[in-house]
């Protein structure tokens, strides 16, 4: 650990913000700029340690992944560099508390702000999707929330890039509360996984409890085989509506969750302002209709003789 008042690289360290999965997170000072940054750090591995070694490739993936989004919705990262024996990201200072503080503290919020909430989090989550990046990581803790009320998305270190082959099938990464059953099986996951644990996330948000506790195996077997509790069930603040909302985005297979998050959204949006969500296309009553509507229509009425001139 660098002591506060030591630098990194051209960076200044005034403090420390806490520590991370592989090391301390900095408050930083960009001299240059005149710019106060968040830096996440990470001891550079020996090269026979195979397992370090790919922990680095993971927090080098973080910036590669973060440095290409930019949104007001999404923690941003300025720069990445190694001095020392340290790596280190140097990203945007989010003057806030993260989700899970606030959870922490019990500070149950309304409806409105829930929907707030749930709404940076998913349009971030459809900027990261349409440019090929998977968060895989999406949890409380991962959401910071500005003094004015934005939530901003952090964490990219354990992305997925649609042009990388450093993260494969077989792999098993993630938050066990919050994980997808495909990310427990090792499969491959697309941006539907993040549409799970934005789910569990907001159930968390309206019952004050997560779908699924216990440890590993035990999340592991019930997100696997075990639908949970109706949040209004459990909260009486919760409208009834939010629950087939959850259920969906929670659902056990990828293709039965919402295709996008712009379209959980949309349904989270209606089913929190009372009004009916729009039906979902039927693939086989759209194939099956025109054929029925031609066995029934009516056969046009043959074209009329012309009359001869001076017929009666």
């Amino acid at each position: 650990m660098i002591e506060p008042g030591g630098k990194l690289g051209k960076y200044e360290l005034r403090g420390t913000l806490g520590r991370g999965a592989m090391g301390v997170v900095y408050d930083g000072w960009d001299p240059i700029i005149g710019r106060r940054v968040a830096i996440k750090t990470a001891r550079t591995p020996d090269a026979s340690d195979t397992e370090a070694v790919e922990e680095m490739a993971r927090f080098k993936r973080e910036a590669q992944a973060a440095g290409r989004l930019t949104h007001p919705n999404i923690v941003g990262v300025y720069d990445y560099g190694e001095d020392n024996g340290v790596a280190y990201i140097v990203m945007e200072f989010v003057d806030g508390p993260s989700l899970k503080s606030l959870i922490e503290k019990q500070e149950r919020m309304a409806l409105p702000q829930i929907v707030k909430v749930m709404e940076d989090l998913l349009t971030g989550l459809a900027f990261s999707h349409a440019r090929g990046i998977v968060h895989r990581d999406i949890k409380p803790a991962n959401l910071m929330l500005t003094t004015d009320g934005i939530g901003k998305i952090a964490d990219f270190g354990i992305a997925r890039i649609e042009s990388s082959s450093m993260t494969q099938a077989g792999t098993v990464m993630g938050t066990p509360a919050y994980m997808s059953p495909e990310q427990f099986m090792g499969q491959t996951v697309d941006a539907r996984t993040d549409i799970y644990s934005s789910g569990v996330l907001l159930y968390q948000l309206l019952t004050g409890e997560r779908p699924f506790e216990g440890g590993m195996t035990a999340i592991m077997h019930k997100a696997l085989h075990t639908d949970p509790t109706p949040p209004s069930t459990l909260s009486v603040t919760s409208p009834r509506a939010l629950d087939a909302v959850v259920a969906k985005a929670m659902a056990k297979r990828p293709e039965e969750r919402y295709p996008n998050a712009e379209a959980f959204l949309a349904a989270l949006k209606a089913a929190a302002s009372g009004q009916a969500p729009a039906p979902e296309p039927d693939e086989e009553a759209t194939m099956v209709a025109p054929r029925a509507a031609a066995a029934v229509a009516p056969k046009p009425a043959a074209p009329a003789r012309p009359t001869a001139p001076g017929a009666a």
